[in-house]
């Protein structure tokens, strides 16, 4: 089993920056692809990015390329996203996701790939 706890939601203005944070806990955290997904309400939980057991490779969803960066510190068992840049439509909730299998890059942006799954953090940008 594996524990995921999110932190660093908030609210900021459009243009603005937040640092999103995900404690895993449970199992070896250098055997796990995380990833981060987010729901805004009425809509579908989508892809943000993920980065690799070894963090060399990331992976990012094309509406926040070149905005959002995702990071790991295997030694503090976290994950880490910081978003720059901000915009309205970034508004929802954040949940980070962990999974232990060996995976593929065209199936890393399913929800359903991941086994593990935080209690999610919400980000609100007020334009």
């Amino acid at each position: 089993q594996v524990q995921l706890v999110e932190s660093g939601g908030g609210l900021v203005q459009a243009g603005g920056s937040l640092r999103l944070s995900c404690a895993a806990s449970g199992r070896t955290f250098r055997s796990l692809l995380m990833g981060w997904f987010r729901q805004a309400p009425g809509k579908e939980r989508e892809f943000v990015a993920a980065i690799s057991r070894t963090a060399s490779n990331s992976y990012y969803a094309d509406s926040v390329k070149g905005r959002f960066t995702i990071a790991r510190d295997n030694a503090k068992n976290t994950v880490y996203l910081q978003m720059n840049s901000l915009k309205p439509e970034d508004t929802a909730v954040y949940y980070c996701a962990a999974d232990p299998r060996a995976y593929t890059v065209g199936v890393l942006t399913t929800p359903s790939r991941y086994e593990y799954w935080g209690q999610g953090t919400q980000v609100t940008v007020s334009s």
